[in-house]
């Protein structure tokens, strides 16, 4: 008798997980020859001279394992950066920790500090990883959300949120997707929040250095009682236009990183050996990350030219490549009904702002990227002209 093969079934770890809408935009945008301003990431190349450091690192042999906290000579740039930038200096050696790029970074630190039954506020709209990282943990999302249109924290929800369970908040700052901005006000009322709790900080800065208008970016690393409990995380993938490579960094004190590389250990233990050597080497000069904000500024400033006098309404952007746009002008249509006709009818895919909530609040504003080559902004701003 011939036993009947099957797959065990097992309970679904992230049972309202399914198709993102990134997925699904790309492949209606590759359906539809479109211009795909949707998914966050350059479609040019990096600087040729890091392509050059990277190759030269393989060249000379760093092609083994490094050690698990990061190459020391990248781990000592990254603490001269931020406290050339911010006025914190971070320890090399037990402070900062070379990741395979950000989302493994939060990730990571959730699974640190988050057990069962541990509430964690995260602040609506938000990366697409914040929720299922919680929920992983075992950990309860807390969401509070950002006022609508203007994407500010309300302190007196966040304040209402906390509870005796509450473990970690996160933060995000330039915002995806809203492209806003923390003040050095916004931070300084969350330092106050937080100061009578034992509540940790994850302030996720992958934007770090796409600040415009010349306004400074305000980095939880500026301020003394919110840096003593928060992992900062930061991007060379965002900072750099290699997407592909994910390699990032998070920044924390001491007895925090201890926590954090416990897990980091066991679950990529270390990042490419070649491409840490490449960086530390080419961030011995700022001007590639010093100059970023004036690349991005005229890709922002081109963009938006090109939609004024349009009906798509233009929200502020003070940071990250994107930018936001008030459809309500132009359709009574959903985000998400609006993005998949703009896909079919012009030929540009956009995100629907519908998608960064859990309860999937639509109030008729989609998202663009703008960190494009100008002739695919120029493509992109000839079509949507004609809406």
């Amino acid at each position: 008798m011939t036993a009947t093969v099957s797959t065990p079934s097992f309970p679904s770890r992230l049972p309202q997980v399914g198709t993102t809408i990134f997925t699904v935009m790309s492949a209606l945008a590759a359906e539809h020859k479109a211009v795909n301003l949707g998914q966050g990431f350059p479609d040019f190349g990096c600087d040729p001279a890091l392509i050059e450091g990277v190759t030269r690192a393989m060249q000379a042999g760093h092609n083994q394992y490094p050690p698990m906290t990061g190459v020391p000579a990248l781990r000592e740039v990254v603490s001269q950066k931020i406290e050339a930038l911010y006025g914190r200096r971070y320890d090399a050696t037990s402070e900062i920790t070379v990741t395979a790029g950000a989302t493994q970074a939060i990730l990571t630190i959730i699974l640190s500090c988050v057990s069962p039954g541990d509430e964690v506020i995260v602040l609506d709209p938000c990366y697409d990883s914040y929720v299922p990282n919680i929920e992983l943990a075992g950990g309860v999302p807390v969401r509070v959300p950002l006022t609508p249109k203007t994407f500010r924290p309300d302190f007196g929800r966040i304040a209402a949120a906390i509870t005796p369970k509450t473990r970690l908040m996160l933060i995000n700052t330039p915002h995806n997707p809203s492209g806003t901005t923390w003040t050095a006000q916004e931070m300084q009322q969350l330092e106050d929040l937080l100061a009578p709790s034992n509540i940790l900080l994850l302030s996720d800065e992958v934007y770090e250095h796409m600040v415009y208008d010349g306004a400074r970016h305000e980095s939880a690393s500026r301020y003394p009682a919110l840096a003593a409990r928060t992992y900062v995380v930061s991007s060379f993938g965002k900072t750099f236009h290699v997407t592909g490579w994910k390699v990032a960094t998070v920044a924390a004190p001491a007895a925090l990183t201890a926590e954090f590389r416990k897990v980091h250990q066991f679950n990529v233990f270390t990042v490419n050996t070649p491409m840490q050597v490449g960086l530390a080497d080419y961030l011995k000069y700022p001007a590639p990350y010093l100059d970023l904000p004036a690349f991005y500024q005229k890709k922002r400033d081109l963009f938006r030219a090109g939609l004024e006098g349009s009906r798509l309404q233009l929200l502020p952007c003070p940071g990250t490549y994107f930018q936001c746009v008030d459809i309500s002008a132009v359709t009574d249509a959903s985000e998400a009904d609006f993005c998949q006709q703009l896909v079919k009818n012009l030929g540009v895919a956009a995100i629907p702002l519908s998608a960064f909530y859990g309860d999937g609040f639509d109030q008729q504003v989609v998202r663009f990227c703008f960190a494009k080559k100008d002739e695919t902004l120029l493509a992109a701003l000839e079509r949507l002209r004609k809406l």
